[in-house]
Order: C-alpha cells, then sequence, then structure tokens
C-alpha cells in the first residue's frame, strides 16, 4: 500500500468513526461543531484555521486522533463584521485540551487581539487532556492569559453548549458574556461524584451547575436559552450593539422607530401610593426605540435591571432599578451585577442612561455579614470611575447612599433629571419623620394626624426634587412625557464627551 492510499483510508475511518459521533451528538439534543459555528456566522463566509493540526503525540494510539485536535477556529463575518471563533468538538476526544487543541485556540485570540475583533468561543468539553498531563494546563494557562489581555480591548463571548468543567470554567469567566443551555450545558469546578465522595452530598449535574443555576442564583451566566439555536442565534443579537474593539464607534441603526403614542402614558405610570409597584421595564421599552431593549442577566439580581438598546439608533447602556422586586433595593447581588455592566459599557464607549428608584440598600444581618459595605461600594466605584457620558433620570424614590451611589451628580453624572414624581432625601419620609420628631409625636394626642401631616410637610420641603433642583444637584424637573426627546438632545451633546485621567496604573476596585 502506497503512502497516497493509506492517507485515502485513514481519511475514510476518520470519516465513519465520525459520522458515529455526530448520531450520538444529536441524540443528545446538541449540535456539532461546525453546525454550531454555521448558524453563528454569515453564510459561506467562515474560514477555518488549522483544519489539519494533529494532536502532540503520547502513544500510538493517539495516531487514531481526527484532524484538527477536537477544535475548528477560524474567522467568520456576523452581519459582515469580522468575527473570530473556536468550536470544541465533542464527537473527537470528547473535545478534551490538549496542547495542539489550546494552542489552535490561542491561534485565534491572538489574531482576534491583533486586528480587533471580537472573538466567540462555543465551548463543549470534557476537560484537559490527561495523557498530555502539563501540556494541557500549560495550554489552557496560555489561553487564560490571552482572556485577561484581550479584556477591554475586544468583546470576548463564551458558549456553554456542553460540558465546561475544572479548570474550563475559568476561560469563560474571564469573558465578558456568557451564554448557556437549558438541560444540555453545565459549568462546574468540582464534579458531583467528587462532592459526593467527599462532602457525600447528593447532586446531579444540572442541580449543581445547570443552565438556570448559573443564571439564576451564582451569576456566572448572563443568558440561558432552550436550545443551542437560540442561544447561538442570540449571540449574533447581542454582537449588533457592540462595537468590533474599544477604538471602533459604536453600529448604528438607520431604522429608528418608537411607541410615539405611549410617551404620554409615561406622565401617569408611576403610581400615587409611593410603596406601590410598577414594571420598569415597560418604562425603557417606551423610552427606547421599538423592540431594542435587550437584557442581561435578566434572572439574577432581578431586583436592577441591566441591557443594551438603542435610542434614535444609537447603542446605549441600560442600568434601572426594578421596584417590582425588593421594591427596588440595591443588595449585594444587585451591587455585583451593575457594576459589571458598568465598567463593561465603559470599556467599549457605551453611554449609560440610568433610570433610578431606589429606597437604599436592602437592610439585614445576612446582607450586613456577607459584605453588603464592600459589594455596594463596587457599583459606586464603577459609576465614579466611568468616563463614558452618564445620564441619570430618576422616576421616584431616591434615598440616602443609594441616591448616591446610582451616578449623582457629585459622583460624575453629566446630566441629572428628575421626574416630578421624585423624592430625593436622606431617608423616606415616614421614616425620617419618626426620628427628626420623635419628641412632638410622642406627646401628640393625634399623632397619626400630626404623622401626616409631618410627612406632607417633609415631602414638599426637603424631598421635593424641585427643591434639588434650586441648589443644582438636579439638572432639570422634566414632564415624564418628553423624556425621550430630551435624552436624545442630552446625549448629542455628550458625544464629544472628552476625558484625560492622570497617569496611574490602575485604581484599587474593592474587591
Amino acid at each position: 500500500m502506497n503512502q497516497k492510499e493509506a492517507f485515502e483510508n485513514r481519511l475514510n475511518s476518520l470519516r465513519q468513526t465520525e459520522e458515529n459521533a455526530v448520531q450520538k451528538q444529536h441524540l443528545k439534543g446538541k449540535l456539532t461543531a461546525r453546525e454550531r459555528l454555521n448558524i453563528l456566522f454569515d453564510e459561506g463566509s467562515f474560514f477555518e484555521i488549522g483544519a489539519f493540526v494533529e494532536p502532540y503525540q503520547t502513544t500510538i494510539a493517539d495516531k487514531k486522533t481526527a484532524f484538527g485536535d477536537g477544535v475548528v477556529a477560524g474567522r467568520g463575518l456576523v452581519q459582515g463584521r469580522s468575527v473570530f471563533a473556536f468550536a470544541q468538538d465533542f464527537t473527537v476526544s470528547g473535545g478534551s485540551l490538549g496542547f495542539a487543541h489550546g494552542n489552535k485556540i490561542a491561534q485565534v485570540q491572538d489574531m482576534a487581539f491583533k486586528l480587533g475583533a471580537p472573538i466567540v468561543g462555543l465551548i463543549d468539553s470534557g476537560g484537559a487532556r490527561i495523557q498530555e498531563g502539563v501540556r494541557s494546563l500549560s495550554a489552557y494557562a496560555t489561553i487564560f492569559r490571552n482572556n485577561v489581555r484581550s479584556s477591554g480591548i475586544i468583546p470576548q463571548i463564551s458558549v456553554i453548549l456542553g460540558p465546561a468543567a475544572g479548570g474550563a470554567v475559568y476561560s469563560p469567566a474571564l469573558t465578558d458574556f456568557v451564554f448557556m443551555t437549558d438541560k444540555t450545558s453545565f459549568m462546574f469546578v468540582t464534579g458531583p461524584d467528587v462532592i459526593k465522595e467527599v462532602l457525600n452530598e447528593d447532586v446531579d449535574m444540572e442541580g449543581l451547575g445547570g443552565g438556570n443555576v448559573h443564571a439564576s442564583k451564582s451569576g456566572v451566566a448572563h443568558f440561558v436559552y432552550d436550545d443551542e439555536e437560540h442561544a447561538i442565534l442570540a449571540v449574533r443579537k447581542l454582537l449588533a450593539y457592540l462595537p468590533s474593539n474599544n477604538f471602533e464607534p459604536l453600529p448604528l441603526s438607520t431604522n429608528v422607530q418608537f411607541y410615539e403614542g405611549r410617551q404620554e402614558y409615561l406622565d401617569r405610570i408611576i403610581p400615587d401610593d409611593a410603596n406601590r409597584p410598577y414594571d420598569v421595564k415597560e418604562v425603557i421599552q417606551i423610552l427606547l426605540d421599538k423592540d431594542t431593549f435587550f437584557e442581561v442577566h435578566e434572572k439574577f439580581a432581578a431586583n436592577i435591571m441591566v441591557g443594551f438598546g438603542r435610542l434614535n439608533g444609537k447603542t446605549i447602556g441600560v442600568v434601572a432599578n426594578q421596584p417590582k422586586v425588593l421594591a427596588g433595593t440595591l443588595d449585594i447581588n444587585a451591587s455585583l451585577k451593575g457594576a459589571r455592566f458598568v465598567r463593561f459599557c465603559d470599556a467599549y464607549n457605551i453611554p449609560l442612561l440610568i433610570l433610578e428608584d431606589v429606597p437604599g440598600f436592602l437592610p439585614g444581618v445576612d446582607q450586613e455579614h456577607s459584605g453588603i459595605i464592600k459589594h455596594g461600594a463596587k457599583l459606586l466605584f464603577a459609576f465614579c470611575e466611568a468616563t463614558v457620558p452618564k445620564i441619570t433620570v430618576i422616576l421616584r424614590k431616591s434615598y440616602g447612599g443609594a441616591y448616591i451611589v446610582m451616578s449623582s451628580k457629585n459622583t460624575g453624572g453629566d446630566f441629572n433629571f428628575a421626574w416630578p414624581t421624585a423624592e430625593i432625601a436622606v431617608m423616606g419620609p415616614a421614616g425620617a419623620v419618626k426620628i427628626v420628631h420623635r419628641s412632638e409625636l410622642s406627646k401628640a394626642e393625634n399623632r397619626e394626624e400630626l404623622e401626616k401631616a409631618l410627612i406632607d410637610k417633609y415631602k414638599n420641603d426637603i424631598a421635593n426634587p424641585f427643591r434639588a433642583e434650586e441648589l443644582g444637584l438636579i439638572d432639570e424637573v422634566i414632564k415624564p412625557s418628553d423624556t425621550r426627546n430630551i435624552l436624545i438632545t442630552a446625549f448629542d451633546i455628550l458625544s464629544n464627551k472628552q476625558y484625560s485621567p492622570l497617569s496611574k496604573k490602575h485604581g484599587n476596585i474593592p474587591l
């Protein structure tokens, strides 16, 4: 048998093996690496890199391994813009990461970094290839270092479409956004078997590190979808809001439509009773261009909402307190969620709109003992550090330290507006009156009547937004139905905002 025949025989054998593996992958409700890339990229635009790379040889048996070493990597177009990607192939050695496999990923990371293009990782891997020992670990280390080097320069997105265990979880954790699928993707540092052996706790893979767990409890995942196709299509949608790198201008949309007929509804959306909730998402959707709000971290810390949208065709980031959940208070998870999003927007020059209705930080022993002081300071640090245009609109409550934290005038807010329904004070009127007028109330015969009168006086004299406007702490009290037009003008004014920070290595965020 000559060399050509031997090569063809080997190729045919590999094809048969691959067909069997593909069938197994489909039976699990999963797509193959190439099928995933076909969804991600514009049709016919994918250019593969390193298709015939072979694995590092450790034994004779390894020679049967397929070309490519279990990962498909290259560059393609997403809505006409250049994007790099790699897709781990579970049909080849369980998608395990060996030395050659890792070097292919590192190569596309390098190219994305040098060429200023986003990178998307489609993760489906059993972890480090045990047979290759420290070589596989060194490949992981190179990938992690590239993640850190690229952070804040090019958008990095991870899509978990199978297992990601042990060291494999740290690259996704270092990227900007993590997508997962329900029932078919898992992330954990230590698997169920080890937990059972060491801690004698029974938990399955879904309960330990499934998509819904990480989207709602740990906050590791920003998005979770029912199937792979919808998850990958959502990645395409996210990329449409982002610049290719931190120097490139934001993408624009010329198809500007908005809910013109619903603007006046904003004049009555805030309930008369200050303790009644409303849905701030409705406010966001009315203010932004029609159907452009793309929420991030929807299932985690729902008392604060963050996401991307378009205002007059231009990308902005939105941070909004949600009165429907925990009355919109800031707790540890909300502070972390908000801080992370603000820092991302600042890194990629995405202007920020802050919609504020916050009665304060969530009280309680658990919050205090878990470090609400330190974690709340992260959100404060993020807003103070951010140099992008920042516009705050106070919709209703704005009390105490939470008023300061939510991009107040003195922490660097460029424009701060308030609706007439705003209440801006050290604390809520009812609590303030009970403290300030404690002695007077304790002696009063008609306590309830006096307390009500004092609360009304506090609202008019102290918590009144017009008082804050007189002090220069609010730029203007605006009519809610005029908010969209005012925001468009304000962001246009700030479009050429320049900032030259003093030279330093970096600040020391309260991690």
